[in-house]
């Protein structure tokens, strides 16, 4: 499956589905994230389950605010509509991969519960 192009309008739709969706923060004047956008497709291709969305925090300045993206690429990993992971930087193919297992491996019943008592202690 290719990447998807994300946008303000769709964004949270796409997020928000059961399953695995990664996010690729980038924009056009950014050399790392056009070096990354090859590895990023790649993997794409080779995992058919995973929605691999990419978003241009130039076009869509405000869902990058939203997300306090200081720098690009940053990659972000959500599942069943919980962020599980964001890290700037882009990624050597060897630790995308591994970062899709790990998102993949979760247990995401302990992802909510801790999310839960996380937000409890918070108050």
């Amino acid at each position: 499956m290719a990447t998807v192009e994300l946008t303000t309008g769709n964004f949270d739709e796409v997020t928000e589905q059961p399953g695995i969706v990664l996010v690729d923060f980038w924009a056009d004047w950014c050399g790392p994230c056009k070096r990354f956008a090859p590895v990023y497709e790649r993997s794409s291709e080779k995992h058919e389950d995973i929605v691999f969305g990419k978003i241009d925090t130039e076009a869509h300045q405000e869902v990058a605010a939203k997300f306090d993206i200081r720098s690009i690429p940053t990659i972000m990993a959500v599942r069943d509509g919980v962020i599980v992971f964001a890290q700037p930087g882009a990624l050597p193919e060897s630790a995308l991969e591994s970062l899709i297992e790990q998102v993949q491996a979760l247990d995401m019943d302990d992802v909510r519960k801790q999310l839960a008592e996380h937000a409890e202690h918070s108050h």
